[in-house]
């Protein structure tokens, strides 16, 4: 396994365990405080936050080896395209679900709060791996 394929590994398991902690517990919080539906708006919401990260890991690792031009393009179509996904995907279960089926706050405050936690993941094994940037040599 490359140095490379092996640090992305390190942060998606760095990145996922405090997720799913903070999801577990969401979930149970929001079951209590809001019934089937909030359980049901914490878990979608879990879902929704998990895949979107995963894509931005799997892109990167797709544009590892592109030029820089490149992988910002890549980076660029794969945010808008999660973006409009993502905006979609709430259109459709606003139109199509009813609030008492789905409890909106219990959804908005976990995807928040579990967008905080894989964000804190990520950036504490990324900080880990200490990955040193090789820096153009200066000619004075």
């Amino acid at each position: 396994m490359s140095d490379q394929n092996n640090s992305e590994t390190i942060m998606l398991r760095g990145a996922l365990k405090p997720t799913l902690i903070v999801g577990v517990l969401a979930i149970v919080i929001s079951t209590i405080f809001a019934g089937m539906p909030g359980f049901l708006g914490a878990l979608l919401a879990q879902f929704v936050v998990i895949i979107y990260f995963i894509v931005h890991l799997g892109v990167s690792r797709i544009s590892r080896n592109l030029d820089p031009m490149s992988t910002m393009a890549l980076a660029m179509f794969s945010y808008f395209t999660k973006l409009l996904l993502v905006g979609v995907f709430l259109y459709l279960v606003s139109t199509f679900t009813s609030r008492e089926s789905i409890n909106r706050t219990s959804f908005g405050v976990t995807a928040i709060v579990l967008t905080l936690a894989w964000l804190g993941g990520e950036i504490a094994s990324y900080a880990k791996l200490r990955i040193h940037l090789p820096l153009p040599d200066s000619k004075n």
